[in-house]
């Protein structure tokens, strides 16, 4: 039969150029073996009509086959991403439709609430299952390497708090607060009064509710509100895996307006993902893709060069970048290990399909960092143009004694 030609065809030259872990179990029995050892991942077609996401191996194809049920595969999640990677690697043209190509979407306020609710209003206690304690869904940070993740995701807003110089009777807003763990330690530690907003109708139920159990209502309050919608001033802003929803169109827009609600005087931070692609392209190999139709609808990357270009044109001056990516490889990998460890809680939570997504998403984030495909920065900024004489001349600062 001709699937059977071509079939042995694309194994014969997968095999040729290396030596992959990997067996195909067929309907009628036949198994294909793509290397010389145990396999270590086995992918199992039901039919026929499942072998064209295997012959045109995108990370788009092989995830949407997966989480639809096309194909079953058995295997450690993170070997089951490596693999598939090689796949396309070995497979895929590495320009073209296959790139990292570049997209951009129209974004709204009625679209962007609808992509933090597809994203974030799973249930809460799906996302209690696999972050730390206090719930934080953003990178941690590793100061010495060998931190568990709850005392890493405290030490990244320590970080990020002590980076603005956060001080006593500040006001500070906290755009994406999430479950409002930043807003609530910078209200507990630094004493300071802080405004936390969110799209997300389960994160702003259970972040007011965990404000009022700490006794802090009289220092944080909890809004469900856009951006675009807060007025007043404030001391200091943070920004916290936010800026991805909202738009290369809008940056510049996004940034002004941190500019507007900061006092002259004030700090902010915006600590976001970026790609790693000059021309802003998503990960290769179809991996945007999949992430746009099954994960994080809208969302769009941009190189930290052009994030740095829409800050200074939305009147922001940066002070400090760092990078982080070599620690959101270690946070999404955390973030892995938990979901599988407690895969059989999580199930029950979740459709099958959904419980497919979050399994390849966490997995495949945690390869993309680590192949430098995406990164993330952290930036401090103020507003242009301002007298600088107050600022401390070096980082020792954000370390503490």
């Amino acid at each position: 039969m001709f699937w059977e030609k071509k079939l042995g065809n694309w194994v014969d030259s997968i095999r040729e150029n290396t030596a992959l872990p990997l067996r195909v179990e067929l309907w009628n029995g036949q198994k294909l073996d793509f290397g010389q050892h145990a396999p270590q991942v086995t992918v199992k077609v039901p039919d026929a009509s499942a072998l064209s996401y295997l012959l045109t191996p995108s990370l788009y194809n092989l995830g949407r086959a997966y989480v639809e049920g096309k194909i079953e595969v058995e295997g450690r999640i993170s070997e089951i991403i490596a693999i598939s990677n090689a796949l396309a690697a070995q497979t895929l043209k590495p320009e073209g439709k296959f790139s990292r190509i570049v997209r951009s979407f129209n974004h709204s306020k009625e679209k962007d609430e609808e992509a933090i609710h597809f994203h974030y209003d799973v249930s809460n206690e799906f996302y209690a299952t696999w972050l730390d304690e206090n719930m934080v869904y953003s990178c941690a940070y590793f100061e010495n390497g060998d931190e568990d993740l709850g005392t890493a995701q405290l030490k990244k807003i320590d970080h990020i708090l002590n980076k603005i110089q956060v001080k006593s009777g500040d006001t500070l807003l906290d755009i994406g607060c999430g479950w409002g763990a930043l807003a609530m330690r910078a209200a507990q530690k630094y004493d300071a009064k802080c405004v936390g907003i969110t799209l997300s109708q389960n994160q702003f139920e259970l972040a007011k509710e965990r404000v009022a159990r700490a006794g802090l209502a009289d220092r944080v309050e909890i809004r469900l509100e856009d951006y675009r919608d807060v007025t007043g001033t404030f001391d200091r802003i943070t920004s916290v895996g936010m800026f991805e929803h909202v738009g290369s169109k809008n940056l510049p827009m996004y940034f002004s307006r941190i500019r507007s609600l900061l006092k002259d005087d004030g700090m902010a931070m915006n600590h976001g993902i970026t790609t790693t692609d000059i021309n802003n392209g998503e990960t290769p190999y179809g991996g945007g893709e999949f992430i746009e139709k099954y994960v994080f609808p809208h969302g769009e990357l941009l190189h930290i060069g052009a994030v740095l270009r829409y800050m200074q044109e939305g009147g922001l001056e940066a002070l400090d970048v760092e990078n982080l990516r070599r620690h959101y490889a270690k946070t999404c990998a955390t973030w892995a290990d938990n979901f599988e460890t407690h895969a059989e809680r999580i199930k029950p939570l979740v459709d099958a399909k959904r419980f497919r997504v979050w399994r390849v998403y966490l997995a495949g984030c945690a390869y993309a960092f680590a192949q430098d495909w995406i990164s993330l920065y952290q930036v401090v900024c103020t507003k242009a143009g301002r007298d600088a004489s107050a600022l401390p001349w070096s980082r020792r600062y954000m370390y503490g004694d």
